[in-house]
């Protein structure tokens, strides 16, 4: 691809959900009452990536499904609001997606989802006329790991690779991928030019130990089943490293110690920052730090898109 602009389009496919977000007071108390201030936002991996890219100047197509209910006609509207194109497949029977959040002080967060409709997205549901020469496809993970999606996120690989597009996947979560297997996920996203991954994730895939997470390994590895290994290292920054071999590292922004409040959703934000500069052609060192920076902006604010605004 010529990557002297941004592209037409970046088609988006992943999970479209709702942030239960409960902010705690202190650690959490098993079998008793640990009190937070708990608030509704917009969530879904694919979405938030969505919703970031518009604010920095391109145009996001969303593919998904969602229940027939309030909270999916609240999430579709809350995002063409913001400039996304939705395309959603409605879902008869199951609801749309909902995950508890829970945020500890100091911004790190266990979630606790339903996937709800997201989990009977099938092939039926992607427009095919979204995947076209001059596009960009970004999956999240999400839709291979569950096993109801999966047919439909190996679908949209194979539809961009026919199209000619540029395909970025992001791994999404350690937990289901342990479940799925290392090589099963590898066989799938093969070839692909752009692969996300948080440190357990990388470390995961590249030597079947989440705890063997130096990235100078993994990236090395990974590097060898697709155009560009990525990985997300929270406060310590980012890494990557392509097919010729060449390391690339950023530090992450260093952030006021009481700035950090949710890290929900920062990983989202960083592949929408490191694709926009990716895109548009800047090199890799310059994409992770913009990746890095839109991270940053994530977790300074509630809600995996609040910082969109700031």
């Amino acid at each position: 691809m010529n990557k002297n602009s941004a592209p037409h389009t970046v088609v988006l496919l992943g999970d479209v959900m709702t942030d239960l977000l409960a902010r705690l007071d202190g650690p959490l108390v098993p079998a008793s009452d640990s009190p937070a201030r708990i608030t509704a936002e917009g969530g879904g991996a694919a979405a938030n990536t969505a919703s970031w890219l518009v604010g920095l100047g391109v145009r996001a197509v969303l593919l998904g499904r969602v229940g027939d209910d309030p909270a999916g006609r609240s999430a579709a509207d809350g995002l063409r609001a913001a400039g996304v194109e939705v395309r959603f497949a409605i879902d008869p029977v199951l609801a749309t997606g909902t995950v508890i959040v829970l945020v500890e002080p100091g911004g790190e967060r266990t979630m606790v989802p339903d996937p709800g409709a997201n989990a009977a997205l099938t092939m039926q549901d992607l427009p095919t006329e979204a995947f076209t020469r001059g596009a960009h496809l970004h999956l999240s993970g999400y839709t291979l790991l569950k096993p109801g999606s999966r047919a439909a996120g190996l679908a949209a690989l194979d539809l961009a690779r026919a199209a000619g597009m540029t395909v970025s996947v992001d791994v999404a979560s350690v937990g289901p991928l342990c479940t799925v297997g290392a090589y099963r996920f590898l066989d799938w996203i093969d070839g692909i030019d752009v692969l996300f991954a948080n440190r357990s994730e990388a470390a995961f895939l590249a030597t079947g130990d989440a705890a063997d997470d130096d990235p100078q390994v993994t990236t090395a590895i990974l590097a060898r089943r697709c155009g560009l290994a990525v990985v997300k290292l929270g406060a310590d920054g980012a890494s990557a490293r392509g097919p010729a071999g060449v390391f690339e590292h950023a530090d992450a922004v260093r952030l006021d110690p009481h700035a950090a409040v949710d890290s929900t959703g920062a990983g989202d934000a960083f592949a929408a920052g490191f694709l926009h500069g990716w895109l548009t052609g800047l090199p890799t060192a310059d994409a992770l730090r913009s990746g890095c920076a839109l991270a940053a902006r994530a977790v300074s604010a509630i809600g995996a898109r609040s910082g969109i605004g700031l």
